[in-house]
């Protein structure tokens, strides 16, 4: 299945009008569990940050802007860079972001992270599943610790091996077709961490048994009637409304339960306090 005409399209749809973005950032907030992962990674970190220190934030594969807008509205010391690929995501953010009051502490770049040209030092990194579309992620990785901060952090999450892009047997194929791998086990991901120089602090699955169910009910679903026919815009609302606190209490169940395996990962490294950024 092609996952990003149908992202794209709603996209386009709810990024009309600054209020209907900010609706669309909070449904794929609300939809998607490993938001809610990741959040909970991002205010360990940030909550300890003193209010008066200016927070440098790289948003690796930005996207449409909803990590950037949700760390600059929720943090207000921290600065933000997106970047990502595609030139036309990150001029509809940069539209969407002058009707905000985050426009001064957020900016957009085209850039590509097996190269990262944009320049650092960063404090924290954000890479919310996006190894999982570049070949040469070992690159990327030693991109991200060339820019980071000494003492910075990286928050990654991705598919995990497990079935983590619907591939739960050999030959089978990804259920997004964009990815160039299934994922990652922990221990492939947290080895190319070091080797790239970057120490991992936590590591733990995402999408366990609650979690999977809820990304079949609220996700897969809805992804393979909206590649079928456009109709399937009109009946969403009716079926999120039935489904959606289902897979809500599946979130929660999910989020504060010790996944033994998952088909997501979420990895926290750090760069050692005594290496050096050479941006």
């Amino acid at each position: 299945m092609r996952y990003d005409p149908v992202k794209d399209q709603l996209g386009r749809i709810l990024g009309r009008h600054p209020l209907l973005e900010r609706v669309f950032f909070a449904l794929l907030h609300l939809i998607f569990l490993r938001s809610w992962h990741v959040r909970r990674a991002l205010r360990r970190i940030l909550i300890r940050w003193p209010s008066d220190q200016p927070v440098r934030v790289l948003d690796a594969g930005t996207g449409f802007g909803q990590y950037a807008y949700y760390i600059a509205r929720r943090y207000p010391q921290a600065e933000v860079v997106g970047v990502d690929v595609k030139a036309e995501y990150l001029e509809r953010a940069r539209r969407f972001f002058a009707h905000t009051p985050l426009a001064a502490r957020v900016r957009f770049e085209v850039d590509d992270l097996t190269q990262l040209r944009t320049k650092g030092p960063f404090d924290l990194i954000l890479a919310v599943d996006v190894l999982e579309h570049i070949p040469d992620d070992q690159a990327v990785l030693r991109h991200f610790a060339r820019v980071l901060q000494p003492g910075g952090f990286v928050v990654i999450h991705t598919p995990s091996d497990q079935g983590g892009s619907d591939v739960h047997a050999p030959g089978m194929q990804s259920f997004i077709s964009e990815h160039v791998r299934e994922g990652y086990s922990r221990e492939l991901l947290e080895a190319r961490l070091r080797e790239a120089g970057l120490e991992p602090l936590e590591s733990h699955y995402s999408y366990g048994p609650f979690g999977s169910l809820a990304w079949r009910l609220l996700v897969k679903r809805p992804m393979l009637w909206l590649n079928r026919s456009r109709a399937a815009y009109l009946l969403l609302p009716l079926y999120y409304a039935l489904v959606l606190p289902i897979g809500l209490v599946l979130h929660v169940l999910d989020l504060y339960q010790d996944n033994r395996r998952g088909t997501g990962l979420l990895v926290v490294a750090q760069k050692p306090h005594t290496a050096v950024s050479t941006r």
